[in-house]
């Protein structure tokens, strides 16, 4: 097809304006949610916020006859506060994602504005816009085309065809014309421009009503694990509760058989209302119901961290799984290296029609010479980097490659494939074909002095990593070029980081083997042996050609899949073979990729990353996106995901040993016959608000490069390991013990029993010793100190401070709804100064290192 004969010269400022202001911007409605108040209804489904309002609606009948109301308010502002915390830090999870979807309508298109091919965001599209789409590009916007070189478009979000061939003809075997391109379907191969037709919800895809940003929910492995953690509590928990509900009733009738001989109903009554809240508050106790909002909370905060860092988390899953990774495939150009090209040498430097050859068989297009002459860099451009630097090096040259495109007319044009190996331009007169260098050689007649200059040239500059590149035309050689892309500063040391947390790094490239290998020496993956003799019989198939890698069979693929440090020369079917070769060997892999045929492997690697500067198709495929491109973003994903799961595994052993301790308590108040140790507000205030707190506070602390020295945890192992689960128990046990004494001492000592004082010590004293325990928890899995790094944690400062004041203000003012009385500024002091021995041992433990010894080392603060 033949191309345009003069440069487009698109719409002015004011035509912009104008058209967006008669047909409005390239933004889809998004679809209408549900009211703030339905959402907010829907957390009373919760089954125990449910059986909790029905102990609510039993207490206030109650509450009618007594004219007693204090026990039925502080129920309901305790269910009240915990579905609206829940509630808000749902919204603001939601919130963030919605951030994270808005960002796609910021993609950059390709535009001719004024005379100059400009890159701008999707949304800023208007009707009358000549757009230039290639290869792996989203369709921004609808449109009619003004020139087509080998279309093909992926349709299937509209019509189900995963192919439709496109051209200049309106006749169609499809469901849309063959020149009509459609927004949101997919350039799978060929170039195109197109004028546009219709924006924003006037496209095809916004009359069919598509939810462009609905967010869909995911089901990971950690939140597969926590529902199992849950189902066993719950179990556990109902079991205790109904035989704690028994024990009470059974205690009281033996103790006051009179009420219960003259069947005094209302008192009865009363009475097993009592023991039945005190069951259900056990229920509450046990049942972890802050680890939804922790594990959201959690997510939400990593995903903005990790934006932050240049990471943007497409599917959930990703954040925890790259805490897994054991293998990182990594591409090279653009993630290893700067993807800054530069042309630094052309061997014959004045080949015949070799200007001819670059400006015509290219689609880049630089800046326009008035940006150049303001001081732009000349190298920027938009298209393929190799190509902006070849069109750059033209334009140092003095060479004008825009009127020599103008001047050629366009028969048929091949893109570049990772198949073939090289583009080919068809004119009139001429073939041009450029590509890589044993590709275009083995096409050419060429001398044998000839080749081996060549040759030599082409090893001396792979030697030193540069990128080659060949052209010929009508079948005869022309030349050969170096082009450098320097490797990031950044990489080695992340590659080093990646290596010390036990994970494998491998590059897979297109690129020739010396390049590859000579990278892999500058990044630190092979060292100066290696590259030297890499066929040893220690480092087996160390370095692999994507050709020798798919003559192997699946056996012998997957036995070295291990031992490959470099694939070059290979293809998106080797990158993907490779994938699942290591898969199969029970590796968990992350790959990176930038072009729509990286789609299948970033598809089935546990985490697909793909690249900021890469294909839409590529981007849709991929769990998460790197928008600097850069490797070090990957090294500080995987700190990220371990660190999130050390969060989460620090509230899990908070929170149960809460629970473990107040679930014994009540239990052993019933066995020995103690008014409830902890009334129902008491353990809702414990479990539903102060754990509440915990998770806000443990899921907000910033990540911890001490994670990266340990190796990648199994990604089948549940989430409380057995060296937790005994910590938890021996902690719940030994916070037992001393509040069980307490309680012993405190009805041995009175002589009517224990006093609401008393309670009242208990109480404080029971949450003062999980306050420090706290502390503990920030520590899990640490040998350093809980203080390390305390004055960062703005999190968990403000809510130790919260729950300091809230048990004040409980305790001073709670009276009857709480069963507390004051305490004296000394009282405080003495439970403030005594329960702080808990973060002194813990203290002690990771200073010295006590766990270590055969016994204790079970047991981890």
């Amino acid at each position: 097809m033949s191309r345009m004969q003069q440069t487009p010269t698109g719409l002015s400022a004011q035509q912009v304006e104008e058209s967006r202001r008669v047909h409005g911007r390239n933004l889809l409605t998004p679809p209408e949610r549900p009211s703030l108040l339905r959402l907010y209804l829907e957390k009373y489904r919760d089954p125990i916020i449910q059986i909790l309002l029905v102990a609510a609606a039993i207490s206030l009948l109650l509450a009618f006859v007594e004219n007693d109301y204090v026990e039925t308010i502080g129920i309901i502002l305790a269910v009240f506060f915990a579905t609206t915390v829940g509630f808000y830090f749902e919204r603001d999870a939601a919130r963030k994602f919605d951030v994270l979807n808005a960002l796609g309508e910021e993609e950059p298109v390709k535009v001719w504005r004024e005379g100059c091919l400009v890159a701008i965001p999707m949304q800023d599209i208007v009707v009358g816009d000549i757009v230039m789409i290639e290869t792996g590009d989203e369709v921004p916007a609808d449109g009619e085309l003004l020139e087509c070189v080998d279309m093909q478009v992926d349709e299937s979000s509209l019509t189900g065809e995963p192919v439709t061939d496109k051209s200049l003809d309106r006749e169609s075997a499809g469901a849309y014309p063959a020149n009509v391109v459609l927004r949101s379907s997919m350039v799978m191969s060929g170039r195109g421009l197109f004028r546009v037709t219709a924006v924003g919800d006037h496209t095809e895809i916004g009359r069919v009503a598509r939810k462009a940003t609905e967010i869909t929910s995911v089901k990971t492995p950690l939140n597969q694990q926590l529902d199992r953690l849950a189902a066993l509590i719950s179990k556990i928990g109902s079991a205790v509760s109904i035989a704690a509900f028994f024990l009470f009733l059974i205690h009281d009738i033996l103790v006051n058989p009179t009420v219960w001989q003259q069947l005094e109903w209302l008192t009865m009554v009363r009475e097993v209302l009592k023991y039945f809240m005190m069951a259900v508050t056990l229920i509450v106790m046990a049942v972890p119901e802050g680890l939804p909002m922790a594990v959201t909370l959690a997510l939400a905060l990593n995903m903005r961290r990790m934006l932050k860092n240049n990471n943007l988390v497409r599917k959930l899953h990703s954040c925890e799984t790259m805490g897994a990774v054991t293998v990182i495939c990594t591409d090279k150009t653009g993630t290893l290296t700067e993807n800054r090209m530069t042309v630094v040498d052309v061997f014959p430097a004045e080949a015949p029609l070799l200007s001819e050859a670059i400006a015509v068989n290219t689609t880049a297009e630089l800046r326009s010479p008035k940006d150049a002459d303001e001081g732009v860099v000349p190298s920027e451009g938009i298209g393929n980097p190799t190509e902006v630097a070849l069109l750059s090096w033209l334009r140092a040259r003095g060479e004008d490659y825009r009127s020599l495109r103008e001047g050629t007319e366009v028969v048929s044009q091949q893109p570049f494939s990772t198949e073939r190996k090289f583009m080919q331009t068809v004119t009139p007169t001429h073939t041009f074909t450029k590509g890589a260098p044993e590709i275009i050689m083995s096409q050419c007649d060429m001398s044998a002095d000839e080749r081996a200059e060549v040759e030599r040239r082409l090893a001396d500059w792979q030697h030193h990593a540069m990128r080659t590149l060949a052209f010929a035309c009508d079948g005869r050689f022309q030349a050969v070029c170096a082009i450098s892309d320097p490797v990031r500063r950044d990489v080695p040391p992340a590659v080093a980081a990646c290596r010390q947390a036990g994970i494998e790094v491998k590059i897979v490239t297109g690129d020739v083997s010396a390049t590859a290998v000579e990278v892999a020496r500058q990044i630190g993956i092979v060292t100066q042996e290696q590259q030297d003799d890499p066929i040893n019989p220690k480092a087996s198939n160390f370095f692999i050609t994507g050709a020798d890698f798919a003559a192997l069979s699946d056996d012998e693929a997957e036995r070295c899949a291990h031992s490959i440090a470099v694939m070059s020369r290979a293809r998106p079917a080797d990158k993907q073979r490779l994938v699942e070769m290591l898969q199969r060997s029970g590796e968990i892999v992350a790959v990176t990729g930038d072009g729509t045929n990286d789609a299948p492997a970033l598809h089935h690697a546990h985490v697909g990353l793909s690249l900021g500067s890469g294909t839409s198709v590529a981007k849709e495929a991929s769990d998460m996106t790197l928008l600097d491109d850069s490797f070090a973003s990957i090294a500080h994903a995987v700190m990220w995901g371990r660190s999130l799961y050390r969060n989460i595994q620090r509230f899990l052993y908070y929170q149960l040993v809460v629970n473990v301790t107040a679930l014994l308590l009540v239990l052993f108040g019933s066995v020995i016959g103690t008014e409830l140790p902890l009334t129902v507000t008491q353990i809702l205030w414990v479990n539903l608000i102060m754990d509440t707190f915990a998770a806000m506070a443990l899921a907000s602390l910033p990540p911890s490069a001490e994670v990266m020295n340990e190796a990648p945890r199994n990604r089948n192992d549940f989430i409380i390991s057995r060296k937790m689960g005994t910590a938890i128990l021996l902690t719940g046990v030994l916070f037992f013990v001393l509040m069980s004494a307490f309680l012993v001492y405190c009805e041995r000592n009175g002589t009517d029993g224990i006093n609401i004082h008393e309670l009242t010590l208990f109480f404080t004293t029971f949450v003062m010793v999980q306050w420090w325990n706290l502390f503990n928890a920030k520590a899990l899995g640490s040998n350093r100190s809980a203080f390390s790094g305390l004055t960062r944690d703005h999190g968990m400062l403000l809510v130790l401070s919260l729950i300091l004041l809230g048990q004040w203000v409980i305790v001073t003012f709670g009276g009857r709804m709480f069963r507390t009385e004051p305490l004296s500024l000394t009282e405080w002091g003495f439970i403030i100064l005594s329960t702080s021995l808990v973060l002194w041992i813990g203290e002690g433990i990771r200073r010295w290192g006590v766990w270590n010894q055969p016994f204790l080392k079970h047991f981890t603060f």
